[in-house]
């Protein structure tokens, strides 16, 4: 009889508005999903404005090496953030008895709604499946790391924005695609195609993944690279839910990618940004129509000046 795995566990606490970001940058180094928040009244709750993230890995991949890999992951993420809560954050290792962990975290992950108006998007993973109701979108997905499952404040309004805005045939650009989320539900929701690009070569394989599991692949390309990977054409519809420090260095080249009578939605903007991001989007030159908050985030939705 093979003997049953071992796992170590991996606890964060992390303020509430930050969880996301944080279960995706941990995620990328351990290449596993990451829970998000306590889903046992055993466990012990995380201190006040804060959430727990839990992940898990084998115990022989339990070494040094990982551990000081993850310290840097999250000294890097506090950096790029420029957020001081970020700093400072420590990450517990607990070895735990023989069960299957590594897919325990699924029993937490429910499908759910995000509608705007008539329509809605019924976000799902393959486990959890529910009839669609009348007007509603269908978004198969599989939660991988955390970044892009739809739940994050700035994703969840981008996808409202979707919702609101996207008429059908539209040319998609997802900058900074991430699990490519933004321009599948784009193409789900009528668009004529998607191109979206990612620093991160994992994530383009994930969002054709993504594309692949909800049809529309015939429709979506995703490439590895920054913005330099921007062909010379111009789009309908533009999304950037990226660092906001992203956004304000490449504020010109997100305007460019944008056709004359398109529309943008930038997110991934916190509150102490805000200033800053604002001028860079208007210089580039682009018209803010709108400025969505959602928690501690801010999206910009507009046009071409």
């Amino acid at each position: 009889m093979t003997a049953p795995s071992r796992w170590t566990e991996i606890k964060v606490a992390v303020p509430i508005g930050w969880h996301e970001l944080v279960a995706d940058a941990l995620g990328h180094e351990l290449c596993t999903t990451v829970q998000i928040g306590d889903h046992s009244i055993a466990h012990e709750p995380p201190p006040e404005g804060c959430v727990h993230l839990r992940s898990y890995v084998p115990s022989e991949h339990d070494t040094p090496t990982l551990r000081s890999a993850l310290d840097q992951q999250l000294h890097r993420l506090a950096q790029a953030t420029d957020a001081p809560e970020l700093l400072g954050l420590e990450l517990l290792w607990k070895p735990l008895p023989p069960e299957d962990y590594a897919a325990s975290w699924r029993k937490s992950w429910k499908p759910f709604r995000l509608r705007r108006g008539a329509r809605a998007f019924l976000l799902q993973p393959p486990w959890a499946q529910s009839d669609p109701e009348e007007n509603e979108v269908p978004l198969h997905l599989e939660p991988g790391g955390a970044f892009g499952s739809g739940r994050h404040a700035t994703t969840r309004t981008c996808l409202g924005v979707a919702l609101e805005r996207v008429r059908g045939g539209e040319r998609v650009l997802d900058a900074g695609c991430g699990s490519g989320i933004l321009a599948v539900g784009a193409l789900l929701l009528g668009a004529r195609s998607a191109l979206g690009f990612d620093v991160d070569a994992v994530a383009a394989q994930k969002s054709q993944e993504l594309a692949q599991d909800n049809g529309v692949a015939d429709r979506a390309r995703f490439v590895a690279g920054g913005f330099e990977a921007l062909p010379k054409e111009t789009f309908d519809v533009v999304f950037a839910n990226i660092y906001s420090d992203v956004i304000q260095a490449h504020a010109e080249s997100l305007r460019d990618a944008l056709a004359p009578r398109g529309w943008f939605a930038f997110s991934g903007c916190p509150i102490h940004h805000l200033e800053a991001t604002r001028r860079a989007i208007q210089s580039a030159p682009l018209h803010i129509e709108e400025e969505r908050l959602r928690g501690r985030w801010m999206t910009f939705v507009g046009r071409r000046a």
